[in-house]
């Protein structure tokens, strides 16, 4: 890649753009949204307290924190199921700019947008282009989930931030090994290492770095292990691959060990260690859910081994475990539960916030017309998902077919924020959930757009051209009509609908 500074240039320009649509009318609507009646809270006092308080019902709290009076929080702990990595960047806009929408919402603003940062360098890296991974960039900038689920404090977006964070550090690593075993290979004068296992590389920072947004992931939530555990092998197979290349023969297979161990340790252990960390605010307090655990059952086995605080910690996370997998979860019921299996396809996007039947006359609605609406749904600009749902399809017979290990990157990627969610349908699911999958899908479609395109001087680079410009534009068109509905804005009934495309989103 020569082209450097150009790659930069376009980095920045479209996370500029990222930035500035999403910013404007942040605030707004300035009422507790959905589950930031959770997040926004639990965020609060875990920075005024390192833990999360309990706080009165909704009803009660929500209209006094919008009226600026937030300290009405109980003085006992409360249940929290989620790690607390988002909560702590959610504070700490909260910590910035007061306990307001425009608070609360700063930092998903902030990483939904470094999530199309991040989003472009990957691209950029698997394809060797600029214009790729500008294309990636725009695409993922005008996509209705993506765009609201960085107007909104939940936590979801911090996920997807650190998950394509730790893909791209994880293809990072695998470059730079590669580099390693060149460097070593012309250093030493030889072309090969002729049936030799070759040196070992012990310095690997990219999949050091990779732990490190591992366990920040799964400090955001609990899911991210799946990508973890894929991107761990993975990684490992690309070592063997790379020792073979090299021209190790059978002793390549040595890496599945040698060079498996450490990543092991880089991997897991690190994202592990990081993990525990985000806790520190839970461990290092007394007043935490569950914190005396380990002072009230001395005769634990845990306690007894592991001490009352680490005790305890163990004994929580149990707990939370089994909230999520008990009879409790699996037994409720929710208007937007939405299938997995209709994710890709926009088959049941999720309402956060809709004031219905506005009469003529009243909040800027037409007088003499039709009743008004004001809906805030996240849903996914549809050309650009349905186009990506078929992408990927191409994508995985690419990769397989012919061999283009770029390809693998994002349908591995995509199918492990994905899949597992087959596993849990006994309890409700959530559109919103794909957030952690759109940005790969929307690499595998820039893939496949880039196999339209052509070589540079290849003979149907016009016509390639033309194909791609086409599907771009329709993608942002598509954005621009579905801008009311991603921000809340008001449209008349009949408006509304005509932006409603299935029977299903309404």
């Amino acid at each position: 890649m020569t082209d450097r500074l150009a790659g930069w240039l376009v980095t920045l320009s479209i996370t500029a753009l990222a930035f500035v649509i999403r910013f404007v009318n942040l605030a707004y609507p300035n009422k507790v949204v959905f589950d930031e009646t959770y997040y926004a809270k639990d965020a609060y006092t875990l920075w005024k307290f390192g833990y999360e308080k309990d706080w009165p019902d909704a009803a009660t709290a929500n209209p006094d924190i919008i009226a600026g009076n937030p300290d009405i929080y109980l003085d006992k702990a409360s249940f929290i199921v989620h790690p607390p990595v988002g909560k702590w960047l959610i504070g700490f806009g909260e910590h910035l700019f007061g306990m307001n929408t425009f608070g609360w919402r700063f930092m998903p603003l902030v990483f939904g947008t470094l999530l199309v940062f991040a989003t472009i360098r990957l691209t950029r890296r698997l394809s060797r282009s600029t214009l790729l991974g500008g294309i990636a960039g725009l695409l993922l900038t005008v996509d209705g989930l993506a765009f609201t689920m960085s107007r909104i404090a939940l936590l979801d977006i911090f996920l997807a931030f650190f998950l394509v964070v730790a893909v791209s550090c994880c293809v990072a690593d695998r470059d730079w090994y590669r580099w390693k075993l060149a460097d070593r290979l012309e250093k030493s004068g030889l072309t090969d290492f002729g049936g030799e296992f070759g040196p070992m590389i012990w310095f690997r920072p990219w999949r050091l770095a990779a732990g490190l947004a591992f366990g920040l992931a799964l400090g955001s939530k609990w899911n991210a292990v799946w990508a973890l555990a894929v991107f761990g092998l993975l990684s490992v197979w690309w070592d063997v691959r790379a020792r073979h290349l090299a021209g190790s023969s059978w002793r390549g297979w040595l890496a599945v060990v040698v060079d498996g161990i450490p990543a092991f340790i880089r991997l897991v252990v690190v994202s592990l260690v990081v993990y525990v960390a985000t806790w520190t605010g839970w461990l290092t307090t007394s007043g935490g859910w569950g914190r005396d655990w380990g002072q009230t059952h001395p005769d634990d086995p845990w306690t007894m081994y592991l001490g009352e605080k680490w005790a305890s910690f163990l004994h929580y996370h149990q707990e939370i475990l089994a909230f999520h997998t008990g009879e409790y979860i699996k037994g409720t019921t929710h208007p937007y539960d939405a299938h997995p299996a209709g994710w890709l396809v926009l088959a049941r996007p999720i309402t956060f916030d809709a004031v219905n039947d506005i009469q003529p006359g009243v909040d800027g609605c037409p007088v003499g017309g039709e009743t008004c609406q004001r809906v805030l749904i996240a849903l996914g600009t549809p050309a650009l998902w349905w186009m990506a749902a078929v992408a990927l399809l191409v994508a995985i017979i690419w990769w397989i077919g012919g061999r283009d290990w770029r390809f693998g990157v994002p349908v591995l990627a995509a199918l492990a924020t994905y899949v597992p969610w087959f596993f849990t349908t006994d309890r409700p699911q959530f559109h919103f959930y794909a957030i952690t999958i759109v940005p790969f899908t929307v690499i595998a479609l820039t893939l496949v757009l880039g196999l339209i395109l052509g070589p540079k001087n290849g003979p149907h680079r016009r016509r390639g051209a033309i194909i791609v410009g086409v599907a771009v534009a329709l993608v942002v068109a598509n954005f621009a009509w579905n801008y009311p509905v991603l921000t809340d804005g008001l449209l008349t009934k009949s408006e509304w609908l005509a932006r409603m495309w299935l029977r299903s989103w309404i």
